[in-house]
C-alpha cells in the first residue's frame, strides 16, 4: 500500500514539475505551436526505456511488451486505433489526457474536476457495460502475432532497437529545443521534466514491481462504484490498487505545487483551462477513460511504459491518439 502511494506521488510530482498537466501546454502541442509536451514526452519515454533495459539486465524486473488490444472488428490493432482516436478526441475536448487529469484536478486547473468526473463516468460505463461486451467481440479475433515489438517486426536485435529509439528521441528533442519557439510555461527545461517522469518509472518498477499507467484506475473506480450500488457484498470487494496509485498521483502533484509556488498553475494556463467549457470537459473525460481502456493504456501506460519496451501496439495507439487530437483540435478551438 505504501509503495503504491509513494510511486504514485513520484509520478504526480514529476508531471507537475514537467508542466505537461497545464491545458495550454497540451493545446499548444495539438496546434503545433508549443513543443513543450513533445520534448517532455520523448525524454520520459527515452529515460523509461533506459530504466527498463537496466532493470532487466540487473535481473530485478522483466516487464513484458504490451499485446495488441483487439476488438475483432478490423485488423490486429483495431482496439489500439479506435481507443487512441477516442483519447485524442478527449484531449481536444478537455485539454487533458488520462494521465494529467488527476494532477489537473489536484492543483486547481479550472476544468480539472469536470474532466475527472467525466473520466469516472467513463470508467463506470466501461466496467458495467462496454468492457464485458467488447471482450466478447475480441474473443472471436484471430490469434495474435507473437512478435509484439517493433524491433522484432523489423528483424533487428533489441539492442539495435534501443539505440535507434534513443537516437530518434534525442534528435527530436534537440530539433524542438533548437528550432521551435521556446515554451511559454516551462519552469524547468521540458526535457529535464521528462527525465523526472522517466525516473518516476524507476521508482514504480523498483518499489511496486509495476510500470506506470493511470487509466486502470478509472475502470477500478467504476467497479467499486457498481459494487457499492449493487449492495457492497463483503465477499466480492473489487481490487483498488490502481485507485490507490491515482490517489498518490494527486497527493504528489498537490504537494509539489504547495511546496514550491513556482510550479503553481500559471495565469495563462488558467485562462486556457477556462476556455474549455464544463460540458466539453465532462464529455472529454468520458472519451479519455473509455478510449484508454479500449486501447489497453493511455499516454502513460502506452506512451511512457509501452513505447519504452518498443511495443508495436503502443506506437499505434500513440500515433492514433495525437493524430486524432491534432486533427479535431481545429474544430473545437
Amino acid at each position: 500500500m505504501a509503495t503504491t502511494l509513494v510511486s504514485g506521488a513520484a509520478f504526480g510530482a514529476a508531471l507537475v514539475a514537467a508542466g505537461v498537466h497545464q491545458p495550454s501546454v497540451i493545446l499548444g502541442q495539438l496546434k503545433f505551436e508549443d513543443w513543450h509536451m513533445l520534448q517532455s514526452f520523448l525524454a520520459a519515454a527515452a529515460t523509461s526505456s533506459l530504466v527498463v533495459v537496466a532493470l532487466d539486465k540487473l535481473n530485478i524486473l522483466h516487464p513484458k511488451p504490451r499485446s495488441a488490444s483487439r476488438l475483432g472488428l478490423f485488423g490486429p490493432y483495431d482496439g489500439n486505433i479506435l481507443g487512441g482516436a477516442l483519447q485524442g478526441t478527449g484531449m481536444a475536448l478537455a485539454a487533458a489526457c488520462p494521465g494529467t487529469v488527476i494532477p489537473q484536478a489536484a492543483v486547481g486547473v479550472p476544468t480539472g474536476l469536470y474532466t475527472l468526473a467525466g473520466a469516472f463516468l467513463g470508467g463506470v460505463a466501461w466496467a458495467g457495460f462496454l468492457g464485458p461486451r467488447l471482450s466478447t467481440c475480441a474473443a472471436s479475433a484471430p490469434p495474435e502475432n507473437p512478435r509484439l515489438t517493433v524491433h522484432e517486426r523489423a528483424g533487428v536485435s533489441r539492442a539495435a532497437g534501443f539505440l535507434a529509439f534513443q537516437a530518434t528521441c534525442a534528435a527530436a528533442i534537440y530539433a524542438c529545443a533548437t528550432y521551435a519557439p521556446p515554451p511559454r510555461l516551462a519552469v524547468i527545461a521540458p526535457a529535464l521534466g521528462g527525465l523526472f517522469i522517466g525516473l518516476s518509472q524507476l521508482v514504480s518498477m523498483v518499489s511496486r514491481k509495476a510500470m506506470l499507467g493511470v487509466s486502470g484506475s478509472y475502470e477500478e473506480a467504476g467497479r467499486l462504484f457498481l459494487w457499492l450500488v449493487r449492495g457492497a457484498r463483503s465477499d466480492a470487494i473489487p481490487a483498488a490498487r490502481n485507485v490507490l496509485f491515482a490517489v498518490g498521483v494527486a497527493a504528489g502533484a498537490w504537494a509539489l505545487q504547495a511546496a514550491n509556488p513556482a510550479f503553481a498553475v500559471s495565469a495563462a494556463a488558467q485562462v486556457d483551462g477556462m476556455s474549455v467549457s464544463p460540458l466539453l470537459a465532462v464529455a472529454g473525460g468520458v472519451f479519455l477513460a473509455v478510449g484508454a481502456r479500449m486501447s489497453g493504456g493511455c499516454t502513460s501506460g502506452h506512451g511512457i511504459s509501452g513505447m519504452s519496451m518498443f511495443s508495436t501496439s503502443s506506437f499505434v495507439t500513440i500515433a492514433s491518439l495525437f493524430g486524432t487530437g491534432a486533427l479535431l483540435n481545429f474544430f473545437f478551438r
